[in-house]
């Protein structure tokens, strides 16, 4: 019980830093639990967490999602689950997470790229690729908060929006887990503390959140995305 109390306790803290900035509370927790669960519970305790994160989040957030990016979001995520939950075992996917981080690079310090990239980007392929690749691929949360991050200028919006996206991935993630055959009910007591944690988490960062100035926090995002990418792309090569 000591364990599923402490990543309990670990959980409510990133799930704290997730509500003020939005992300890498997910990211922190998954680089935590190897130390605590066998590699095969790692993503899907980890998804089903976060689902409880991001939905909550989104819930203490309502007035604040922009509900009218989601159904095209969920089109393409359906899309992306079918297809890399099809073909997982025959593709490689090596790569993938060091264009992912090219990709918000320069999405968010390149000019010339985005009066290129603006006709493709939308939510039906961030959705396709942020949850496809979710299945297999760490670090897609910040795909989504990239165009967010470009189309909404308050901060409780792109939050509460992201949350509501990121929920979403993480649900057809357990969906696909659960489709596999992995026991969640073997974790029945890390799991309730966990997402216990997640959804006190979530309640503190939007209580929090309230006070950054909207400016700073533009700021502070851009750069926690920055880093978050260059993190993905070293990841590639160590």
């Amino acid at each position: 019980m000591t364990t599923e109390i402490f990543l309990g306790i670990i959980t409510f803290f990133t799930s704290t830093i997730a509500g003020v900035v939005g992300l890498g509370g997910g990211m922190i927790l998954i680089a935590i639990l190897p130390s605590f669960l066998p590699v095969n519970a790692l993503i899907p305790v980890h998804g089903l967490t976060q689902m409880s994160s991001n939905f909550s989040r989104a819930v203490f957030g309502y007035k604040d999602v922009q509900y009218q990016v989601i159904p095209k979001f969920i089109f393409g995520s359906l899309l992306g689950t079918a297809l890399i939950s099809s073909i997982i075992y025959y593709i490689s996917l090596e790569y993938v997470p060091l264009f992912i981080g090219v990709y918000i690079l320069l999405s968010l310090w390149s000019t010339k790229f985005n009066e290129k990239i603006k006709r493709f980007e939308s939510y039906f392929i961030i959705g396709f690729f942020q949850t496809g690749l979710s299945l297999v691929v760490g670090a897609t949360g910040p795909l989504t908060m990239t165009l967010l991050y470009k189309d909404f200028e308050k901060k409780d919006e792109v939050v509460a929006t992201a949350a509501a996206l990121m929920g979403i991935t993480h649900i057809f993630k357990v969906f696909v887990f659960i489709f596999f055959g992995f026991a969640f009910f073997e974790y029945l007591w890390l799991l309730v503390f966990m997402i216990v944690g997640a959804v006190a988490g979530s309640y503190a960062g939007t209580k929090l959140r309230n006070k950054i100035d909207g400016k700073k926090f533009r700021s502070l995002l851009k750069i926690l995305l920055s880093i978050l990418a260059i993190k993905v792309i070293v990841s590639v090569f160590i």
